[in-house]
């Protein structure tokens, strides 16, 4: 995939990028992880090119799709979303690279973004590329994923998020399971407890995540970068932090524009 060509404002520069296949529209950028003879392992290259894509979009909020390779019915290729950090880089690195905080500083930056990400997960999505999913809004898989973290078993843990997001979102058993047993879960047992909240068949995949970037474009931008912010704030500072938003949004051109349609098709 290549950037679309728009002239509606500015894109997204990819000109330089080696790890990732971009493909813009006008309210959404789907991003491809492409290593394909390391089955996707996530490198230094790839979190510089991440950053550029957060830049990117924390300038010019879109929806983000994040996807892997996509599977080959005919040769019977399974796909993959990212298999991992890059072991050969992760072999070499001592105490001060763990201290800078490689990915779990993009992780949180993709999870910070202001519009929803979407993790479209198939085939192997392990260790990094497990967190890498568990940053997003919302993740679709499929049959054939196999999701968990493994990095135990290297000697090492998963310190990019696996540990705080893992038990938020299916909570402690289960995370204890994944984190200090290397349980890797399937796509159905994803779908069971949680942690996917559709499964589709390969092809439809991208299908799947792009029609949930629809209903997520159908909504107000405005609201939608409001509520995700307001939804990630801690417990103690809310309702006030609620209020408050919605006095913003309260003032907003497009909240008079849309209650009015809906005001006039009930008219109808």
């Amino acid at each position: 995939m290549t950037a679309v060509k728009n002239d509606v404002g500015a894109r997204l520069d990819t000109a330089g990028f080696v790890t990732l296949l971009v493909e813009e529209r006008e309210d959404r950028l789907s991003v491809q992880l492409h290593r394909p003879t390391v089955r996707n392992a996530i490198d230094q290259a790839m979190v510089d090119e991440l950053h550029a894509v957060c830049a990117y979009l924390e300038r010019t909020p879109k929806v983000l799709i994040l996807s892997g390779a996509p599977g080959d019915p005919e040769t019977g290729a399974k796909g993959i979303f990212a298999s991992g950090a890059d072991i050969a880089q992760l072999r070499e690195r001592r105490r001060d690279d763990a201290l800078v905080g490689i990915n779990s500083g993009i992780f949180d930056r993709i999870a910070k973004l202001p519009m929803p990400v979407i993790a479209a997960l198939d085939g192997y999505a392990l260790g990094g590329g497990a967190e890498l999913a568990y940053a997003a809004d919302f993740r679709i898989g499929t049959p054939a994923l196999r999701m968990g973290n493994p990095e135990t078993n290297l000697g090492i843990m998963a310190a990019a998020g696996a540990t705080w997001r893992l038990k938020e979102l299916v909570g402690e058993p289960v995370a204890k399971q994944i984190l200090l047993a290397g349980k890797v879960l399937m796509g159905e047992d994803c779908l069971a407890v949680g942690l996917i909240t559709e499964l589709v068949d390969p092809e439809t995949l991208m299908d799947a995540a792009h029609s949930l970037a629809d209903a997520i474009a159908a909504q107000d931008p405005l609201a939608v970068r409001v509520s995700k912010a307001v939804f990630h704030t801690p417990r103690e500072v809310h309702p006030v932090i609620d209020t408050l938003a919605q006095g913003i949004l309260f003032e907003s051109q497009a909240k008079f524009d849309r209650m009015q349609a809906f005001l006039d098709r009930k008219k109808k």
